[in-house]
């Protein structure tokens, strides 16, 4: 296949001899996890025994949405959760988690990021931007990673210990740092930890990029809320929009009245029509992870051949859709950006300029042509045009795609 496409689509002879190199040291991986994520789709789906009538949805206010009803349920079984809230009326996965942080935080309380600083976007709504939570009173902390980037268990223990936390917050994605993603193990350990140190403290995940890339999700191990988007691992590609928090019921019931009104909660919400895409793109979720998956380990083994750093290494086991590569310099970022591009199914012939983002405090550069607007689940890459001048290289549906993608990545990035 890569013969194939190197011959296709002209790759020079520098590009095409790392992608052969890239191919040989792909050729004894494996990944297991997602035998056990489809056999836990599918259990979901045979417990909760969904009808195709009850995939018609409503309109107006949505009550008795048999489609949103279905839909939450099975993403509540697949999580382990008693219960689950997903929504178009949430826009995305920042709103999800800033929805919940909201509601399960009040003014006056504590909220500790136990991860470092989170991504720049959350990191605004939560403590930067006007009316942020710490403008209305919400008392915010940060504990950083350790040097190796892994959590500071020892402080994070002390600080929930001292100082009276509400609720930590655990962010499990890289994000635009340099560090590694948060395993489910690891996932595991802190919550214990932090359970042990403090009971009543509510652990707060931001799940995004991980669904699905793991047999168990943070909710198996001890969360008590995860939250994330519809369009990233669950939406399969065909969710058209929305976010979901899943947990604890008395936290999703929480949320559902501030997303909602207090005396409403999560009783009303149409799906619109959209409950069949959305049910339909559960059910093809793991096989679109895994394509992804297999794409971005093709991606970091060819620009680890090119003498990048990439983390994760090909080959590592993944925690989430997320791989990062080290180009070092502005240039490198706008030429990889530009050749991706040109691998997408809508805007290939558009150039990737570097710009202002809302939320962002650097200017960012983005490669996009996905069919559902924003959906990091098919293939994008972005990059804060900051040191250490790393792009983070995202999805991919088909792992044809993504290698093709990153063939154009590196033939305009080595050009």
């Amino acid at each position: 296949m890569i013969e194939l496409l190197c011959d296709r689509f002209e790759i020079g002879a520098p590009v095409r001899a790392a992608a052969l190199r890239a191919r040989e040291r792909l050729r004894s991986v494996d990944y297991p996890a997602q035998a056990r994520v489809k056999a836990n789709v599918l259990r979901a789906f045979y417990d909760e025994g969904l009808n195709e009538s009850d995939l018609a949805g409503s309109s107006g206010y949505g009550y008795d949405d048999a489609a949103r009803a279905g839909y939450e349920a099975l993403i509540a079984r697949l999580f382990g959760a008693e219960r689950a809230l997903a929504r178009l009326s949430i826009v995305s996965g920042t709103h999800a988690i800033v929805t919940a942080l909201a509601a399960c935080v009040a003014p006056g309380e504590r909220l500790i990021a136990v991860a470092g600083r989170p991504y720049d976007t959350l990191r605004n709504a939560i403590c930067d931007a006007p009316r942020s939570l710490v403008a209305q009173g919400v008392v915010y902390e940060e504990i950083a990673l350790r040097d190796d980037g892994t959590l500071d268990l020892d402080a994070i223990c002390a600080a929930v210990r001292a100082r009276d936390a509400r609720a930590i917050f655990v962010q499990r994605s890289r994000g635009y740092a340099p560090r590694p993603s948060l395993d489910i193990g690891a996932c595991a350990r802190l919550f214990a930890a932090v359970k042990a140190a403090a009971p009543h403290v509510a652990i707060l995940v931001d799940n995004c990029y991980g669904e699905l890339v793991e047999a168990e999700e943070p909710t198996h191990v001890g969360a008590d809320l995860v939250m994330g988007s519809l369009i990233k691992n669950l939406g399969g590609s065909l969710a058209p929009a929305g976010g979901y928090v899943a947990g604890r019921a008395d936290l999703v019931e929480r949320v559902a009245s501030r997303l909602y009104a207090p005396g409403l909660g999560a009783a009303l919400g149409p799906s619109l029509g959209f409950g069949r895409a959305f049910v339909q793109g559960l059910f093809l979720a793991p096989l679109v992870v895994e394509q992804t998956l297999r794409g971005l380990d093709f991606a970091a083994a060819l620009f680890a051949e090119l003498g990048f750093a990439v983390d994760p290494l090909p080959g590592a086991t993944r925690t989430d859709i997320v791989q990062a590569i080290r180009l070092g310099t502005i240039d490198r970022l706008q030429r990889f950006a530009a050749g991706l591009q040109r691998a997408m199914p809508l805007n290939a012939r558009f150039r990737p300029e570097p710009g202002p983002v809302p939320g962002y405090a650097d200017p960012v550069i983005m490669s996009s042509g996905s069919f559902v607007g924003g959906a990091t689940i098919e293939l994008s890459c972005d990059a804060p045009l900051r040191a250490p001048y790393e792009v983070y290289l995202q999805g991919g549906i088909v792992s044809e795609h993504a290698v093709v993608g990153a063939l154009f990545a590196a033939q305009a990035t080595i050009d």
